[in-house]
């Protein structure tokens, strides 16, 4: 017997008497999705608890699944109840969360972005997840990790004193400057500031710049601005004076959440007494300046429930714009790019590759050139895989002659205390060398310890 919004039995990975033999017919009872105690079933009469997880299930916990009760509402205990590590990347094998068929991770593309996660997992019979299940739709929770955490035990008046001594009479310590630098949260290094301005009279950030220079200050002055000041400071940086970094634009307004833009914006006015749409207009032109206008209104729909109905609508839309007809529709795009969600357009991006036989982002490539392919790009790369573009970034800001120093102290900022474990995976993956001795071998002195300690080696 079958119920509505039920994956097949063959669905599921074979855990030994799931659903129990002969159990089928009471087994939900009808209009359930959730798991009852079922006589006889699962879990086991008298048992009063789910079953132990199969061996290296990669399931939180021991006992590898929730008290008895039934699962709860988000198909998985919360992140803090040990949420194992997921292999194959980013967002691949994470359990989608809402009501349904109990959070079991849904299949992960068998490539992701540049040539990323494996399409089996660790923890399924055979190590291979089962397909993507039918039934109402799932939002995916993606876990991040920053390589900084705030240091506990904090104290910033002995802070401020250890970084006092390293800069007091002749010569500087940067060591001591560096150990503290590097393990504290951006939260804590305000709080330094802060008392070392009370405790001394003297401001910490000019003391620092009269003590270093080069990549090293600029690093240091970078970990030292509060994370929305050091976005709009860079954009502001990025278009001032003759010229304009383009790909400061895009890095910065294209993978930044709603809030963190709106906080940007807030920041650029009240800090630069200047408003960053006009500034965007007066700098960029034609679609590029339409997109990035879109972007720093930082109204992206946020919701994390994906709609499939309109995945394939858009995904046909957009290929309408593009592929299907003379010419490119540009504002269809941006439309679609602007707008919808990033577990919304990642769905949209599989089913555009359905519909045109080849993926969204090569589409981009023919249909579109310059800056605004750079930008749309970035947006779908951020719907797949954000850790992979930055691992992207981060590989070009160090190939070849010469090290874009700018490029790499930003990300490795202000993704130190979101992602950045992530985005380290992500970059061994995709250059089979790891992260650290790319930057070990492009820097050097006490820039490149720096470095090294907020990347977490």
């Amino acid at each position: 017997m079958s119920y509505p919004g039920y994956p097949p039995s063959d669905g599921y990975p074979a855990f030994p008497g799931y659903p129990p033999t002969g159990q089928e017919s009471v087994y939900p009872p009808a209009g359930q999705y959730t798991y009852p105690a079922v006589p006889g079933g699962f879990p086991p009469s008298g048992g009063g608890t789910y079953p132990a997880a199969p061996p290296n299930a990669g399931f939180p916990g021991a006992a590898g699944y929730p008290a008895p009760g039934g699962y709860p509402a988000s198909g998985y205990p919360a992140q803090a109840g040990g949420m194992p590590a997921y292999p194959g990347g980013p967002g691949f094998g994470v359990p989608p969360t809402g009501p349904g068929f109990g959070g079991y991770p849904q299949q992960p593309p068998a490539q992701s972005y540049a040539g990323g996660g494996p399409a089996q997992i660790a923890g399924f019979p055979g190590g291979q997840v089962p397909s993507p299940m039918p039934g109402p739709p799932a939002a995916v929770v993606q876990y991040t990790q920053g390589t900084i955490q705030a240091a506990p035990n904090f104290d910033a008046g002995r802070d401020a004193e250890i970084l006092r001594k390293a800069m007091k009479g002749f010569g500087t310590d940067e060591q001591a400057i560096i150990n503290v630098v590097a393990n504290r949260s951006n939260d804590q290094r305000q709080k330094i500031k802060a008392a070392f301005k009370t405790m001394y009279g003297k401001d910490l950030i000019k003391d620092l710049k009269s003590e270093l220079s080069g990549n090293v200050e600029e690093l240091i002055l970078a970990l030292f601005m509060p994370s929305t000041y050091y976005d709009a400071w860079s954009l502001r940086h990025a278009m001032k004076g003759a010229g304009t970094q383009e790909s400061v634009l895009i890095e910065i307004l294209c993978t930044r959440t709603n809030q963190e833009i709106r906080e940007i914006v807030n920041c650029y006015k009240s800090e630069f007494g200047r408003d960053i749409e006009q500034d965007i207009r007066s700098d960029t032109s034609g679609h590029f300046e339409r997109l990035l206008v879109s972007m720093c209104q930082g109204n992206r729909d946020e919701n994390q429930t994906v709609d499939y109905q309109k995945a394939q609508e858009d995904a046909q839309r957009l290929y309408q714009a593009g592929e299907g007809k003379l010419g490119t529709d540009e504002s269809c795009f941006n439309m679609v790019l602007a707008s919808r969600s990033f577990p919304q357009l990642k769905a949209t991006v599989e089913a555009y590759s359905r519909i045109a036989n080849r993926d969204l982002l090569s589409s981009i490539d023919r249909e579109f050139s310059g800056n605004v392919e750079r930008g749309l790009k970035t947006i779908v790369q951020c719907a797949l895989n954000r850790p992979a573009f930055f691992a992207e970034r981060l590989y070009y800001s160090m190939k070849g002659a010469g090290t874009d120093d700018s490029t790499l102290i930003r990300i490795v900022v202000t993704r130190s205390e979101i992602d950045l474990v992530q985005i380290k995976q992500m970059f061994t993956q995709m250059y089979q060398k790891t992260l650290a001795t790319m930057i070990a071998s492009d820097t050097s002195g006490d820039y490149r310890k720096l470095l090294l300690a907020i990347v977490g080696q």
